[in-house]
């Protein structure tokens, strides 16, 4: 192969000879009046002694015009005179060269020129500086590319803040604006996006039924965005309807799981898991039963410092069967008592960017809390929730319904 290399050599010379010799016959001096960046030459207090054609041709100067009667500064925009004389030259005198720096020419005919400057001192014999180089390259398409660049990095951010807009007031018209007053019972609740892009599918509602009871639940909704909402819209109002109807939660459920199959049974099936249920008023307490679908166990902190979920094992995923089977659970909150109903958001979120938080652990940090006020109860996992920083990957909604009075231990 390298003896065919050598045989070929000499032809491929020989019939390209007449464009060969003419490139050997360019003179060092066309190569400089017509290189395609420009060229010039000053003095040390910047009189421009050299130019070369290319540079004369972008600013549409004669070459009469500018040797010998303008500085280099001369051609700088105000701000460029100013950038120059207070930072580029003097860090050219100790450095001796300096690249790459963002200047604009003024043209002849006023329009403003970008370009990168490159200057190098020379320096003779005895090593003082005699004049000093310049390589100028135009810097028009480069300019037009990052402007074009920052266009669309405006544009983009001006789309993300409308996106998040849209985002935070679809969300809010998914939760309620305000938890309401129930006589003898202390109620707080917290939402806590995981991203301020996409709308969650976590929510909650405490409402007035007859009879003196009140309704609450609070579920998650698979996936997230506007179809994630459209599911979470219909499930709000699904409930809400249904136990103002009903006064059983398992029923609740129920007949949420019927409306939910119904309508997402096809290619793109929905489902959420909710704790629906009722509290009414009694003498000794407040009576609460809780119906569950698939949801992490509700949190019962007792006023003697205990803590316990209560747990209604068997509920499945509503809306994943179409006949799915729902568990209640019963229990007396005394004053003191507080119920904590979360998304899982809060027990999938990492520790230390690896370790899952966990339902267990989650106990074992209330526990024993000072007080078991809801909002004392809603403050505390806030604190952990911002603790996780960028381990809460998911959105997780709170909602605590405690009782006055009593003393912790």
């Amino acid at each position: 192969m390298c003896e065919a290399r050598d045989q070929a050599g000499p032809g491929n010379r020989e019939s390209a000879g007449p464009a060969f010799s003419a490139l050997l016959e360019d003179s060092a001096e066309d190569l400089y009046e017509h290189a395609p960046c420009g060229y010039l030459s000053t003095l040390l207090d910047g009189t421009i002694a050299k130019i070369n054609g290319t540079l004369l041709g972008w600013l549409g100067y004669e070459r009469d015009e500018v040797v010998g009667r303008l500085r280099f500064t001369d051609l700088l925009t105000v701000g460029g005179r100013i950038y120059h004389e207070t930072h580029f030259a003097p860090l050219l005198r100790m450095q001796g060269e300096l690249g790459g720096v963002a200047f604009e020419l003024k043209a002849a005919a006023g329009t403003r020129l970008p370009v990168l400057v490159t200057s190098t001192v020379k320096t003779g014999t005895d090593g003082q500086a005699q004049l000093i180089r310049t390589t100028i390259f135009d810097a028009r398409d480069r300019r037009a590319y990052e402007q074009e660049l920052l266009r669309a990095r405006e544009e983009a951010e001006r789309e993300r803040d409308r996106v998040q807009r849209l985002a935070r007031t679809l969300q809010q018209t998914l939760l309620p604006p305000a938890l309401p007053a129930v006589p003898g019972l202390q109620v707080a609740a917290y939402y806590h996006p995981a991203s301020a892009d996409e709308v969650g599918g976590d929510f909650y509602d405490l409402f007035p039924l007859t009879g003196g009871r009140w309704g609450f639940f609070l579920g998650d909704v698979s996936g997230k965005g506007a179809a994630a909402a459209v599911v979470t819209s219909l499930a709000r109002y699904t409930l809400r309807a249904a136990a103002v109807s009903d006064p059983d939660p398992v029923t609740v459920l129920d007949r949420l799981n019927t409306v939910l199959h119904a309508e997402y049974r096809g290619s793109d099936p929905r489902y959420c898991t909710v704790v629906h249920g009722h509290l009414e008023r009694r003498d000794d307490g407040v009576a609460v039963t809780l119906a569950t679908g698939g949801h992490p166990p509700a949190l019962l902190l007792r006023a003697d410092g205990s803590a316990r979920f209560l747990s209604a094992p068997g509920g499945q995923l509503v809306g994943a069967f179409a006949h799915a089977r729902f568990t209640a659970v019963d229990v007396l909150l005394a004053p003191g008592d507080t119920v904590l109903l979360y998304t899982d958001g809060l027990t999938e979120a990492r520790t230390h960017g690896r370790v899952r938080y966990s339902e267990e652990r989650l106990r074992t940090d209330l526990a024993g809390l000072a007080t078991a006020t809801a909002p004392a109860v809603i403050a505390a996992v806030t604190d952990l929730l911002a603790g996780f920083g960028d381990g809460v990957e998911d959105d997780t909604a709170l909602l605590a319904l405690g009782i006055p009075g009593g003393d912790r231990a």
